[in-house]
């Protein structure tokens, strides 16, 4: 993309399938100043990238009589695309080498304890989709079912039909001239869009079929099938409109999910103001039963919180003061006062729906390939059904009626819209399942390529496991287990160090009270001591505790245990005895293995690649069942990943963190996991909303059924087109079976396309 463009996004109305799309780029594409136009059906929108001077005010104006109407949603400064790679940009925490955090199999001198360091880290936030539209308005001429132009002119038709149809049984003598009649009420502004596409370049459209068959079928004498065909072209179209619009009503439907209005904190009370007007920092009410109204964090108040709308979970999530909240989820049964993290148009919600657009304007290979093949197919088709008029009348002394009449039936099988429509519907189905059940897929060539994934390699922090470490044991040697750990969370008490909250967070769970500690210091690559009720009380790594006090062959023995399994161990020690141990580690997310499993069922190898150290990264293998890497830095990531492309396989890379940014570019497809407030749902190919590691092979699954869905489709366009085709020359089928055939292709592969948004089994 050069300097001084611009891209241009306006919404389209009128549109049912990709040969409209085709009409409407090549449109736009002829007007000066326009570098490229891209068209989405699903999405209803025309992209336009074009030189800042240019003068788009014609566009409308020249579309408007082949049928389309345009609003403008808006115009933007044109910028390079980010690198697949960005979701590793979103963490503030390097999830691989971990610096000083690494949480398992430390060595002792650099136990996290050292120094005492208890900065917190920074709390992710959700950083804008700089220059990105957000327009989600309705569509232009948008209204119930039959409120728009093509219903009421389907109407008129076949009022027209049926009035021709019942006067000719009273008078049999003008029956002829009222099916003319009733034809061209139906056919004219057919015609006038078939001229209006002919004047820029394409001749070759459905419109053009269409007439040439109509006008052909009232000179052959077929006046009332010339009249049903226009009439049932019309139906076939309506119920296309009605298809394509389908796929975008779960989209919608999300975007209206968000509330119009919000009760924000003003002056020392909450006043209800718009949704949209909410700014980073504001403090807003949430009642019990309403949704949320922006992406934010609990300051006050704890409760259940129904997400199954963003993330597929069916159970309420219990959240309390810290947690991220995402706009449009249901408040249960407590008041929560929330503040504000993300403006109206870059809230969770608004970027799902961005990011579905955006992935249905991406074209599939297999879709680009289908409409490579249409814009050969339909000439041939006329080509075929001028042959067929012609030559046997010529060469073979056939009666010139029946043939042209065949010729016309051609025609009408020949029309391309099944064909054309099989892949997209499709792919927008898919991707419209996907943001169901929070699985983004940015466009048909990602859909596409995970179904082929052969190599599933994941990183293991944040990913396989939760990103954060908890206490797994509490060893009491010379005092009880709860007194050791109400001992040391007395000393950590007030720190938001990730070990030091793993260790407060297990004392609150257990109960326990815990005492205020005095004279507390940091004690540099040791650990931390302090007075607690009168006692001194040392804790830190076990390097530094072995100065203090000897330890028994045994405790070194149960200690070395806990460190072969991956753990960090800290000592507990009150004046000059090991009073206990506490061990720590990140535990891997609870269905890590399940998901694991799912994906070798699947036939698909996995691979664990890792920064962090390798006793904790083969612990973590062996629990989870996977081949192991460890000890990565990002461009051995990266070297890994491109090492097994050149063997051959397809690879998906998963992580979260910035060490795997490499990686992910390198990989065929890269799929961010996490909470989907980051900028990787912005930049990846891929994301799984709510982290679960049973949702990759959802992803490939959701692939597979649309790729088969694909061929299904394909197939059933084709083969019906070569069954009337057969039938109409060999004189059994006629005008009537030619259009039912077309239309009735179309519905069919609709509505094939449209089972992929049915809620499949988790």
């Amino acid at each position: 993309m050069t300097a001084g463009q611009v891209q241009t996004r306006y919404r389209v109305s009128g549109m049912d399938c990709a040969s409209c799309a085709a009409k409407i780029e090549a449109v736009a594409s002829r007007l000066d100043g326009v570098a490229e136009a891209s068209v989405s059906v699903a999405a209803a929108t025309l992209v336009v990238r074009h030189d800042s001077g240019a003068d788009l005010s014609a566009l409308p104006a020249r579309l408007k009589p082949m049928g389309y109407g345009l609003a403008l949603a808006n115009a933007e400064p044109a910028r390079t695309s980010a690198p697949a790679a960005a979701p590793g940009a979103c963490c503030n925490h390097d999830h691989g080498a971990h610096g000083g955090h690494d949480h398992g199999g430390h060595d002792h001198a650099d136990h996290p304890h050292a120094g005492h360091d208890h900065s917190s880290h920074p709390p992710d936030r959700d950083a804008p989709a700089a220059g990105h539209d957000h327009a989600h308005g309705a569509e232009p001429g948008e209204g119930g079912f039959w409120s728009n132009g093509k219903a009421r002119l389907t109407l008129a038709s076949g009022a027209a039909f049926a009035a021709a149809f019942l006067a000719g049984l009273i008078l049999p003598q003008v029956q002829t001239p009222l099916f003319i009649a009733a034809m061209l009420v139906g056919l004219v502004p057919i015609a006038r869009r078939a001229f209006a596409a002919a004047a820029v370049g394409m001749p070759f459209t459905i419109e053009t079929l269409m007439t040439i068959a109509a006008v052909g079928a009232v000179i052959i004498g077929a006046a009332e099938e010339a009249a049903a065909v226009v009439f049932l072209f019309l139906v076939g179209e309506l119920l296309e409109g009605f298809a394509a619009g389908r796929a975008r009503d779960g989209i919608k439907a999300l975007a209206a999910l968000v509330p119009k209005t919000a009760l924000v904190a003003r002056g020392g009370d909450f006043v209800e103001v718009p949704a949209a007007q909410l700014a980073v920092g504001d403090t807003i009410l949430v009642r019990p039963g309403d949704r949320i109204a922006a992406d934010g964090e609990i300051v006050a108040g704890e409760g259940g919180i129904d997400e199954s709308m963003v993330t597929g979970e069916s159970a309420p999530v219990t959240k309390g003061v810290g947690a991220g909240v995402f706009a449009g989820t249901v408040n249960g049964d407590a008041a929560l006062t929330v503040r504000v993290t993300a403006t109206a148009e870059d809230n969770t919600i608004a970027r799902v729906v961005k990011l579905v657009e955006e992935a249905q304007e991406a074209r599939a290979p297999t879709e680009r390939l289908i409409d490579r093949f249409s814009r050969v197919y339909t000439p041939a088709v006329v080509v075929i059904g001028a042959l067929v008029a012609t030559v046997p009348p010529l060469l073979l002394g056939g009666d010139w009626g029946e043939w042209v009449y065949k010729g016309l039936a051609i025609l009408l099988i020949g029309c391309p819209c099944a064909l054309v429509i099989s892949t997209p519907a499709a792919i927008a189905s898919g991707l419209s399942a996907g943001a169901r059940r929070g699985l983004l897929l940015k466009g048909g060539a990602v859909l596409e390529t995970a179904g082929k994934v052969t190599v599933v390699c994941l990183d293991k922090t944040g990913t396989l496991t939760e990103g954060r470490p908890k206490v797994t044991d509490v060893i009491g040697f010379a005092l009880p287990e709860p007194e050791v750990l109400r001992l040391a969370a007395a000393l950590e008490g007030g720190s938001s160090h990730p070990l030091a909250k793993a260790i407060l967070d297990r004392a609150a769970a257990d109960g326990l009270s815990i005492p205020a500690a005095s004279e507390g210091r940091a004690l540099g690559g040791k650990g931390v001591t302090g007075i607690v009720e009168g006692r001194g009380v040392f804790l830190g790594s076990v390097a530094a505790g072995v100065a203090r006090v000897a330890l028994e062959p045994q405790t070194e023995e149960r200690l070395a245990g806990l460190n072969d399994e991956g753990k960090t161990v800290s000592l507990v020690i009150v004046g000059d005895v090991l009073a206990g141990a506490i061990a720590m580690r990140d535990e891997p997310r609870a269905d890590a293995a399940a998901g694991l499993a799912a994906l070798k069922e699947r036939g698909l190898r996995t691979m664990m690649l890792t920064g962090d150290n390798a006793r904790t990264a083969a612990a973590i293998g062996r629990a989870l069942g996977i081949e192991v890497r460890a000890g990565l830095l990002p461009e051995d990531k990266q070297r890994i990943v491109s090492e097994l492309k050149r063997q051959g396989e397809v690879v998906a890379k998963v992580g979260d963190g910035i060490n795997d940014a490499p990686a992910l570019a390198a990989a065929d497809i890269g799929i961010a996991m996490g909470g989907g407030t980051d900028v990787a749902l912005e930049t990846a190919d891929a994301a799984v909303l709510h982290g679960r590691v049973r949702d990759i092979a959802g992803m490939i699954d959701l692939s597979r059924r649309t790729m088969r869905n694909i061929r299904q489709n394909i197939g059933l366009s084709l083969g019906l087109k070569a069954v009337f085709l057969v039938t109409t020359v060999a004189g059994i089928t006629g005008l009537w079976p030619a259009i039912l055939a077309d239309t009735g292709a179309t519905v069919l592969v609709t509505a094939n396309a449209l089972r992929l948004l049915r809620r499949t089994g988790e």
